[in-house]
């Protein structure tokens, strides 16, 4: 989001679902797209079989190097190389698009001069890729009259993950693919509502509507829309309150529908900090491995049993509708915030406000959902901006302009990963997910036939790195970073290239996240999951 509202305005997919099988070149970056997101996978290969190029830049063969035109397989934490040189070679071929970057955007000549030195063959030497494999990916993006950019979090849990995807606008505006139809750039959220999340301001520095906390004019109009005074000091990224907690400054925490016991990077040092809160509050379906730390534990209720709105990936906001009550004591997670509030003030001045109330402010708040109400949701989901209740809603972002007025180039420096392998730890990890489980299996671990599909844990290691260690396919191995230590099998595999293991992140019983880096990005603090040094050693146990 970071890098998106900088660049052009707004933080969202450009372009829709539906228009995928539009394009005539495919970019996809940093996504495992047939696992992570198998729906929107099937638009991909639809477009390939209308005669779309697709080109896969990822360290591991995930199954869309299948209908790849080309596989680019950059080594881990080197994207914005990849990028500033597919950049580089579209500027000396002259292949970029002159009028719109003329008409619709700035800092142009600071940004051309910056990748002057991004040859082919500097890029090479970086990502490892062939300098002719970029110059033909470059060529395929750049040729095409549509061609669309979807990446996932394999680009943005980067120390850089901000400048990867200031680099991804930059491939996209030099060639003039913001704006129109079968295009654009795509991040493709990893769960069903984290767009909506975003737009509403689940976010320390920014008000619903992406109006930041530090601009005295957005203060005063949410001042006035809540009737209280507001702080123009930008709150912690969830990723900075483990410190926080450490330090002392930090001493309570309300945790809803999150298991950062699981899911941070560095997760050890995660748990150790909640240990050290005064107050810790999980509200949670379940009772996670986060929610056991809890002094207190709200139930709450699942998608099926309250009503409101999601909005997906591409920025379609739709109702979501009770189907059932919730069980026990649970409630829905809006109840729970009302009744705190309610006790919190104390003195009967909080009027409870259920999900169509609440959807009415976020409407009076952010000007691009203003004419969206529950009636006009009935029917079918309206996908913002939609100022007004005429507007039917706006596939695609930026036809007309940008809100911020012209979009900015940005330069771009690479700088590498924060952690880099040593005779100690010798291999690069990356994690990720896979298709038949979620996230960490709070929800698709319990179910029977997802477990059967996909029940343990593995680790993915180059058939000569395991060869070399004299492991065995099976073998029970010790997988160790700088943080932790976990035990599991190894799946021997050409999928991962020498050098690198593959952990999916999902299991408690050998939790990946004890071993990844927690070291941040400047800019977004998002912590860099995806890349961290790690050693394999062979144990005596083998897998049943």
């Amino acid at each position: 989001m970071t890098g998106l509202v900088t660049v052009l305005g707004s933080g969202a997919m450009t372009n829709t679902i539906e228009s995928i099988v539009d394009n005539q070149t495919l970019l996809v970056i940093g996504s495992n797209t047939t696992e992570t997101h198998p729906i929107i996978s099937i638009r991909m290969r639809r477009a390939v079989k209308k005669g779309a190029k697709l080109i896969v830049a990822d360290p591991r063969r995930i199954d869309l190097v299948n209908e790849a035109s080309l596989w680019l397989r950059q080594r881990p934490g080197s994207d914005a190389a990849l990028i500033n040189g597919l950049c580089h070679v579209i500027l000396r071929d002259g292949l970029e698009d002159s009028s719109y970057i003329e008409e619709r955007t700035e800092n142009f000549d600071i940004f051309k001069e910056s990748i002057k030195e991004c040859t082919p063959e500097w890029t090479e030497k970086i990502t490892g890729i062939p300098a002719a494999d970029i110059e033909a990916a470059a060529r395929i993006y750049a040729e095409a009259e549509r061609a669309g950019i979807y990446y996932t979090m394999g680009i943005t849990q980067h120390t850089s993950g901000t400048d990867n995807v200031c680099a991804l606008a930059n491939l996209a505006l030099l060639t003039g693919n913001i704006g129109k139809n079968g295009a654009g750039i795509n991040p493709l959220r990893g769960q069903n509502n984290v767009q909506g999340a975003s737009d509403m301001g689940c976010n320390p520095v920014m008000f619903p509507g992406y109006q930041r906390v530090d601009d005295e004019q957005n203060r005063k109009k949410f001042a006035e829309i809540w009737g209280t005074p507001l702080s123009s000091v930008p709150g912690l990224m969830a990723t900075e309150m483990p410190a926080a907690i450490l330090a002392g400054s930090l001493k309570g925490m309300w945790i809803m529908g999150e298991n950062p016991v699981l899911s941070d990077p560095n997760s050890s040092h995660a748990k150790k900090a909640l240990e050290q809160l005064e107050i810790l509050v999980v509200q949670d379906i379940f009772l996670t491995e986060t929610a056991e730390l809890a002094d207190v534990v709200l139930p709450a209720a699942s998608f099926a049993e309250k009503d409101g709105t999601f909005t997906n990936t591409e920025r379609r906001v739709q109702r979501v509708r009770k189907a059932l009550p919730p069980p026990g004591s649970a409630m829905d997670d809006l109840s729970i915030i009302n009744q705190v509030t309610t006790r919190i003030i104390g003195n009967g001045s909080h009027t409870e406000m259920d999900a169509e109330a609440t959807f009415a402010e976020i409407t009076r708040c952010w000007p691009a959902m203003a004419g969206m109400t529950y009636d006009r949701l009935e029917n079918g989901g309206l996908q913002w901006p939609c100022p007004d209740k005429e507007h039917p809603g706006t596939p695609t972002l930026h036809a007309h302009g940008f809100g911020c007025g012209k979009a900015l180039f940005t330069v771009i420096d690479w700088i590498g990963p924060d952690e880099t392998t040593d005779d100690e730890y010798p291999l690069v990890l990356s994690t990720g997910r896979v298709l038949y489980q979620y996230h960490t299996g709070t929800m698709s671990r319990r179910s029977e036939v997802l477990e059967r599909s996909a029940p343990s844990p593995y680790v993915e290691m180059n058939p000569e790195d395991a060869e070399a260690l004299r492991l065995e396919d099976g073998e029970v191995v010790q997988a160790s970073s700088r943080r932790g230590t976990i035990k599991l099998p190894v799946r021997i595999t050409s999928r991962v290239e020498r050098g690198l293991v593959f952990i999916p992140f999902h299991y408690k019983e050998a939790a990946a996240n004890l071993l990844t880096n927690d070291a941040l990005d400047p800019q977004c603090k998002i912590a860099e999951a995806k890349v961290c040094a790690v050693k394999i050693e062979k144990q005596t146990t083998k897998t049943v």
